[in-house]
């Protein structure tokens, strides 16, 4: 007889996470292959929160699995997972298609910077992938632009008549795909290179958490359903962000110039990273200590612009003035930006609330956080902001859910959900602002609710242990 307590029996709570994350696993690949971003958003709300419910489920179990069998858990899983981004082209976005555009740009000689891709100067480098004609064109998000010679034609980029936004590095990571790319790829190229950055992020999460928590929180990022949709099947170039932010956060502890380095490619390669900034100086008191970490980052951001302010005749910030502006941070209403303050402040003072408020907490990270774990102030900072900002991109939740991971937070996975409905929900009802709003103000109620768990759990625990005679003392001897 297999004594059920030996190392070859199957334990159940391994099993248990395992029948959960199989059942994530086949229910994320029926909702990528399912095209309802237009078409049927709210069957496609239903598919995400099933999504997220198994999500939920599985990373409880996991949470209560022998650490080694989590960790094979969550790099199997965070194959399986990452690999049904690859099921379909991409769904619910097309700036992927821009990212190959600007690859096939560079590799021309041509800096992205200077030409929108409706101009005409760039029409030899056109086909009929990125801009296709004929019945193509009738689908709706396809964009018109005028052909060659002044026929029209059509394009799958979004904005094709205005210059590029990414920073240098997101630009050079498009160019070493195109590179690499077999002719006919096409869409495949950056999904594939998105799963490799995801299964790239797991690795080096388990690798900080094995020195520095629990490495069973790596599947909060690796089974997440916003990884294999966003950084997957949409290839979005923040998932190459998040994984230089969780490689940086790793080794500033001990090594402040490297760590400095990359979180300055993390921040010129999609700009957001730049709020971790404040967790990595977490507890810094000298100014030495934080000149070790700002001037490196500093230095790679520039020198990362510096070939294409060279090579370019016009502006390397490209529409990033544009975007701030079309997105709203000057005029809430536009975009429902500053959502849950503008339920308790006038329009006008919410970009100064903003403000006001990230200030204190940035300032409560600097003066209080842990220098041992920069991810907890860096979690706390990129969190407040996006409840503030109340972004409707959900890729952008990337990099929370890395940090998520990395700190062990998981309450904060809530904005992470209420971006994603924010966005899949934009196409569904007469007012979706209305949506955006009620989706953020729960996720805020989330949060606060697991803080003041958090703040309760350790005293319970406490008068536990009094209750029982187990002091600290007799702990320590």
């Amino acid at each position: 007889m297999i004594n059920p307590r030996t190392p070859t029996a199957i334990n159940p709570r391994t099993l248990t996470a395992g029948t959960l994350l199989a059942a994530l696993t086949a229910v994320l690949a029926l909702t990528i292959r399912k095209d309802g971003y237009i078409a049927d958003p709210a069957g496609l709300c239903w598919w995400y929160a099933a999504c997220w419910v198994l999500f939920a489920a599985a990373v409880f179990a996991v949470r209560r699995t022998p650490v080694r069998h989590a960790v094979v858990l969550v790099l199997a899983g965070g194959v399986a997972v990452a690999a049904t981004g690859l099921l379909a082209p991409p769904r619910t976005s097309t700036d992927s298609y821009r990212y190959a555009w600007d690859g096939r740009v560079q590799a021309a000689g041509i800096s992205p910077y200077d030409d929108a891709p409706a101009d005409p100067a760039l029409a030899g480098l056109r086909d009929d992938w990125l801009f296709p004609t004929g019945a193509a064109c009738e689908l709706p998000e396809r964009v018109r632009i005028p052909g060659p010679t002044g026929e029209i034609h059509c394009t799958r980029l979004n904005r094709p008549q205005v210059h590029t936004i990414y920073p240098p590095v997101a630009e050079g990571y498009f160019l070493l795909v195109h590179a690499l790319s077999p002719d006919g790829a096409r869409h495949k190229a950056l999904q594939t290179g998105g799963a490799l950055l995801a299964l790239g992020t797991t690795a080096a999460l388990l690798l900080v958490l094995r020195r520095r928590g629990d490495p069973r929180h790596a599947a909060y990022w690796a089974w997440c359903p916003i990884v294999p949709i966003e950084a997957v099947n949409n290839a979005h170039a923040d998932v190459l962000g998040a994984l230089l932010t969780v490689v940086a956060l790793g080794v500033v502890v001990r090594r402040r110039v490297l760590g400095g380095a990359l979180l300055g490619a993390a921040i010129v390669t999609k700009l957001l990273p730049a709020v971790v900034l404040p967790g990595a100086l977490s507890g810094v008191r000298r100014v030495r200590d934080a000149a070790a970490v700002l001037l490196p980052a500093a230095a790679v951001v520039a020198l990362s612009y510096l070939p294409y302010v060279l090579v370019s005749d016009g502006s390397v910030f490209g529409f990033l003035g544009g975007y701030m502006e079309e997105e709203g941070y000057d005029d809430p209403s536009a975009r429902n930006r500053y959502a849950l303050l503008r339920l308790v402040l006038p329009d006008a003072w919410a970009p100064a609330a903003v403000l006001v408020v990230m200030l204190v907490v940035v300032v409560r990270v600097l003066w209080r956080g842990d220098p041992e774990r920069p991810w907890n102030g860096a979690l706390l900072v990129t969190g407040t902001a996006f409840l503030l900002l109340t972004p409707g991109y959900s890729w952008y939740a990337l990099l929370l859910v890395a940090l998520v991971a990395l700190d062990g937070r998981w309450e904060w996975l809530a904005v992470a959900v209420a971006g994603a409905a924010k966005y899949v929900g934009v196409y569904m009802g007469d007012r979706p602002d209305g949506l955006g709003t009620t989706v953020y103000a729960v996720a805020a109620g989330v949060v606060l609710a697991g803080c003041v768990l958090r703040r309760r759990a350790p005293r319970r625990r406490f008068d536990q242990q009094v209750g029982t005679g187990v002091t600290a003392q007799s702990i320590r001897s």
